[in-house]
C-alpha cells in the first residue's frame, strides 16, 4: 500500500546540525530538546540518533515524554523541563534517574516529601526576563540554603530562557544574559542560557550548556539567516502525490469560497493532502510546494483532504508524480511564512494520519529490537 502522505526523517542530518551546535560552542556541552515527539520528528529514533552521535543529554517537557524514551531503552540523562507536579512523579524521576528542573517554591516544598534518602538530581531554573516559568534572580541565595539542607540533592546547574534572543543586537537579550550572569556570580555549578537562536546569535551566552532545539531540526532561529546559510540540513521531508490533474478555463473558479480564480487557461493539480494530515488551513494562495522538481504555486483553499495546485510551471507533471510540501528542496521555514507561523508549529501539528518513516545514516545504526 502506497502512503497518502509521508514524512520522512533523515537521523544524519540531525546528527549533522548537533555538530554544527558543537561547532559553534565547543566548550559547551550540548542538552537536546526531544520534547513535543522531537518537534514532530519522532522523539525514539530522534533521541536514539542524538545518542548514538555522543549528546550530553536530551531534554522533555514532562514526565511522560520521558517514559516514552527509557521505556525505548534510552540511557542518556534527560531533564524534565517542566519538573514534576505530584510526589508520584517526583519519585518516579528519582527511580528513573531523570533530571528534574526545578521552576516554584511549591515544587521544593513537594520534592521535601521524598525520604532523605532519595538521590535527586536537579537544575534551577531562574527567570530573567522571559517571566514564564523560574525563581526571580533575587531568590538565588534561598535556593543555595535549600541545597545545604538536603546533602543528597545534586545540583546539575542553573538555567534561564531568552525571551528576544532571534533579535541580534537586542537590549533585553544582553539585559537577561547579564542579570542571570550577575545573580550567580561566586555561585557554583554549571550555567545554561542559550537555546538555537542563542547559540547561533549571542556568543556571551554559549556557557556550560547549551540547549539547541529548532536548529538540530534543521531550521534557522533567525528570520535573516536561511538553514543553509548556517550549514544546518533539513530533517523532514513531507511529501504527497498528485491524484488528479485538469485544465480548466480563465475565469473558472477552484475550490472552497471560489478564493482562487484561474487567470488564464490553465492546469490545477490536486494533491492528495489536507488540514486533517496537518497542513494548515491558513496557506495562502501562492503557497510553494515542488513537483516534478518545479515550483509550483497553491491554488485554492486548503481541505480536509485534498489541495489543488497551480501546474503551468510544472507542465510535464503527471498523476502519480511526488509532491514536495517542504524538505531538502524548499525550506519549512520559507513555507511556515505563507500561513503567518513558523516551522515549529509545521512539523508539531502533523496528524496520525501521516506515514512516519526514519532514514538511519552511517553514523545511526538501528537499535536492536529488545528482547
Amino acid at each position: 500500500m502506497i502512503p497518502r502522505v509521508t514524512a520522512t526523517i533523515d537521523l544524519a542530518a540531525i546528527q549533522h546540525n548537533l555538530r554544527v551546535m558543537r561547532a559553534l560552542a565547543p566548550q559547551s556541552r550540548v542538552m537536546a530538546p526531544v520534547k513535543a515527539d522531537a518537534y514532530g520528528h519522532g522523539a525514539v529514533p530522534v533521541a536514539r540518533a542524538l545518542e548514538t552521535a555522543g549528546v550530553d543529554a536530551l531534554a522533555v517537557a514532562c514526565l511522560e515524554e520521558a517514559m516514552e524514551l527509557r521505556q525505548a531503552h534510552i540511557i542518556a540523562p534527560i531533564a524534565l523541563l517542566e519538573g514534576v507536579i505530584s510526589q508520584e512523579e517526583a519519585a518516579l524521576a528519582v527511580y528513573e534517574r531523570l533530571q528534574v528542573v526545578v521552576h516554584d517554591h511549591w515544587q521544593i516544598q513537594l520534592l521535601e516529601t521524598l525520604p532523605d534518602s532519595a538521590q535527586l538530581s536537579l537544575w534551577f531554573k531562574l527567570d530573567s526576563g522571559m517571566h514564564r516559568l523560574g525563581f526571580p534572580l533575587a531568590d538565588v541565595p534561598q535556593l543555595r540554603e535549600v541545597l545545604r539542607r538536603h546533602p543528597n540533592w545534586k545540583l546539575e546547574g542553573w538555567l534561564t530562557h531568552l525571551a528576544c534572543a532571534d533579535e541580534p543586537g537586542s537590549e533585553f537579550t544582553r539585559r537577561q544574559i547579564e542579570g542571570f550572569s550577575a545573580a550567580l556570580a561566586g555561585v557554583p555549578g554549571p550555567r545554561s542560557i542559550a537555546n538555537s537562536a542563542g547559540v547561533i546569535a549571542w556568543p556571551q551566552a554559549r556557557v556550560d550548556w547549551i540547549r539547541p532545539g529548532l536548529a538540530l531540526y534543521g531550521c534557522s532561529p533567525l528570520p535573516e539567516l536561511s538553514a543553509a546559510t548556517l550549514g544546518l540540513r533539513p530533517a523532514m521531508t513531507l511529501e504527497s502525490r498528485l491524484i488528479a490533474i485538469r485544465t480548466f478555463a480563465a475565469g473558472e473558479s477552484i475550490g472552497y469560497s471560489r478564493r482562487y480564480v484561474c487567470p488564464e487557461r490553465m492546469p490545477i493539480g490536486v494533491v492528495a493532502i489536507g488540514y486533517a494530515d496537518g497542513l494548515h488551513r491558513a496557506f495562502r494562495n501562492g503557497t510553494p510546494l515542488i513537483v516534478s522538481g518545479r515550483r509550483v504555486a497553491l491554488a485554492g483553499r486548503i481541505s480536509m483532504d485534498m489541495i489543488t495546485v497551480d501546474l503551468r510551471a510544472a507542465p510535464q507533471a503527471r498523476v502519480g508524480d511526488a509532491v514536495q510540501l517542504w524538505g531538502p528542496a524548499l525550506s519549512a521555514d520559507e513555507v511556515a511564512t505563507h500561513a503567518d507561523t513558523l516551522s515549529y508549529e509545521l512539523f508539531c501539528g502533523l496528524t496520525q494520519r501521516v506515514h512516519f518513516r526514519h532514514l538511519h545514516g552511517p553514523e545511526d545504526a538501528p537499535a536492536p529490537a529488545a528482547h
